[in-house]
């Protein structure tokens, strides 16, 4: 268990401790997407769905998400977030809504869970706004796409 920094030497889990780690710029990036009918899109893009605009609600919910997640997953650090930003693209060959996260802070730890929630929030505000209309839309490959900073430095996945 010494690769898995959430655990202490007994196999307890544990806030790990970043005291002595050097504040630094830190930027993640984190995407999604929610698939649904061409019909329920179309309710979307032309504005039409009862519970107003689908993705402007979508984009705060996907900022506060960020702002959220040392609340909501549980060995966390709060952080000071410098940056969220939330591209939300329709998409009708998937047909559906891609969702990208951008999160940046400049701290003692990396900013990923921040992203991967951020995308996930979107997502599922992008759902409640609509099922109405469409119950088996489905959420998917939310996965880290870049992030650069701290100890570990760059990471890209493409």
């Amino acid at each position: 268990m010494s690769d898995l920094t959430h655990f202490d030497e007994t196999g307890q889990a544990h806030m790990v401790d970043v005291s002595d780690k050097p504040v630094t710029a830190r930027v993640a990036v984190a995407e999604g997407f929610i698939k649904m009918t061409p019909q329920t899109l179309g309710l979307i893009t032309q504005g039409t769905a009862k519970k107003g605009d689908v993705l402007g609600i979508a984009r705060i919910a996907g900022i506060m998400g960020a702002k959220k997640t040392a609340d909501l997953i549980p060995l966390c650090h709060p952080l000071p977030i410098t940056k969220v930003a939330i591209d939300l693209t329709p998409d009708t060959a998937l047909p559906g809504v891609r969702i990208t996260a951008t999160v940046k802070t400049g701290g003692q730890t990396g900013v990923e869970m921040e992203a991967l929630t951020a995308v996930s929030t979107a997502a599922l505000t992008v759902y409640d706004m609509v099922k109405a209309v469409q119950k088996d839309m489905e959420i998917g490959a939310i996965r880290l796409t870049f992030k650069d900073g701290g100890k570990s430095g760059r990471f890209e996945n493409k």
